[in-house]
């Protein structure tokens, strides 16, 4: 009987540990992959006058960041634009997302917008 209740507590451990690791493997791949999005967000610094004035001329660094974050995570940018943290920069969502036509950027999302904005 022993050996039963501690076989049932193996099994009942490893469920628990397997399940934990699913769980944190499906957190951390969100539309940033690894990356938190307020760290993809702080990235994206250099676009901070771009993002909140259509006219402002955008930053050579600014595109090169948009580019690449285009290029591996596209829906990174809209997570970026609507987040809490691009809120309390006083990012403008319907501004900032003209900023890879602004850019040239090649292979970019086409009318893509961000939600409501």
């Amino acid at each position: 009987m022993a050996s039963k209740m501690r076989i049932s507590f193996v099994t009942i451990t490893l469920y628990l540990l397997i399940s934990q690791a699913f769980v944190h493997a499906v957190r951390a791949a969100g539309e940033c992959g690894k990356t938190p999005v307020p760290s993809a967000a702080a990235s994206l610094s250099p676009c901070m006058a771009a993002a909140g004035n259509a006219a402002a001329k955008v930053p050579p660094t600014c595109c090169t960041k948009v580019g690449a974050l285009i290029k591996t995570a596209p829906k990174c940018l809209c997570a970026v634009l609507l987040s809490p943290l691009a809120k309390q920069a006083g990012i403008k969502p319907g501004i900032a997302i003209t900023i890879p036509k602004r850019c040239n950027i090649k292979n970019r999302p086409v009318g893509k917008k961000c939600g409501s904005k």
